[in-house]
């Protein structure tokens, strides 16, 4: 059931304070482990599945063998499922349940270490049944999964004849709204080594200036093939928190299907640390490794408030902007190719298009 509107209406707090729980240690250690992607057979995925999670399960050991115990580890968009060129069918055999097979295994090794884990992933809900969702993951050391933060929207005129058939919130904004309530349109999770907010949205700073707001103190951001390394370092540096950016390694011997290595954005790798003000903390190449940072939660804590933002100068510009296409596209039908969704958005869009 969504909550109550006491709830909604104190989203953001008028102080500059935010909601929060006891911190368990004043410095926490957090973790990005940088690893190949590998899509499944979308025939039949099982096999391809299982190998990829016992891949995952092994770099959490790895992570947690050397170099000091992390209290977080952020892995890359799909740990679990990789990414390729499936069929529609395809794609949502490869869906994952989230609580479900997979998340009981990365919980034990949550258990394990007594640490939080963050992943993406492609997933199913019986309650969105046909809806191909996509997931961010926040496990904690009890091994629960604690937070599922769907993806706010897709990225829409990237790809040249198609687009994204998944769905996100802006997809079917109103059923979402009815079910879940506003506040978990963007949500932040309270825990004990801080707020985290987590997402695979890219290109779009209000997003993360509205996580900033309602108290994110982490934002644990993720990509597959490629990202722009300042859209990352900026949402530290203009909301003074903490961003991680967990991108994919490059693939060694056989090449995941469906993209290049050296794809658009910079590529695989270059996964990213970033303090407030955007100062890097760590850094990752190209290949697989594992980069860390200690933060000073309880004394960033102490002295951080929200975002200082003079609403009043640009809200009557907000007032009159007009979306490129309207939200809840996906809720009366599904399209059912990439090349379906991208008519649908032909048909709906307002602006004139160039591609």
């Amino acid at each position: 059931m969504p909550p109550d509107d006491k709830e909604t209406s104190t989203m953001v707090r008028s102080d500059g304070t935010y909601a929060s729980l006891p911190l368990k240690k004043d410095t926490i250690s957090i973790t990005i482990a940088q690893t190949r992607v590998n899509g499944v057979d979308g025939k039949n995925p099982a096999k391809d599945i299982k190998n990829n999670l016992d891949y995952m399960l092994e770099c959490i050991d790895i992570a947690q063998g050397y170099g000091g115990r992390s209290d977080l580890i952020c892995f890359h968009e799909f740990p679990i499922v990789g990414f390729s060129n499936w069929s529609r069918e395809d794609h949502y055999r490869i869906a994952i349940e989230v609580p479900g097979p997979e998340t009981e295994e990365i919980g034990k090794k949550c258990q394990d270490y007594g640490c939080y884990i963050v992943f993406g992933t492609y997933a199913k809900d019986p309650d969105w049944p046909d809806h191909i969702l996509h997931l961010m993951v926040l496990m904690d050391p009890d091994g629960n999964v604690i937070a599922k933060h769907w993806k706010q929207r897709n990225v829409r005129g990237l790809f040249p004849g198609s687009e994204q058939y998944t769905s996100a919130i802006y997809d079917v904004y109103d059923r979402f709204i009815e079910m879940y309530g506003q506040d978990a349109v963007i949500p932040v999770a309270k825990t004990d080594i801080g707020n985290i907010a987590m997402s695979a949205v890219q290109f779009e700073p209000e997003l993360f200036r509205c996580m900033a707001f309602k108290g994110a103190e982490i934002i644990c951001r993720v990509a597959t093939g490629g990202f722009e390394y300042e859209d990352m370092r900026l949402t530290s540096y203009h909301n003074s928190l903490y961003t991680l950016i967990a991108n994919n390694s490059v693939n060694t011997g056989k090449r995941n299907p469906g993209f290049f290595d050296d794809a658009a954005y910079g590529g695989p790798g270059r996964s990213a640390i970033f303090g407030p003000r955007g100062v890097e903390l760590a850094k990752a190449g190209a290949f697989e490794t594992k980069i860390s940072a200690s933060i000073p939660m309880q004394a960033f804590r102490d002295k951080h408030r929200i975002p200082d933002l003079h609403l009043k100068l640009y809200q009557p510009v907000f007032d009159q902007y007009q979306e490129r296409y309207d939200s809840g596209m996906y809720l009366e039908q599904l399209p059912q190719s990439k090349q379906e969704a991208y008519q649908r958005f032909l048909e709906n869009a307002r602006w004139v298009h160039y591609w």
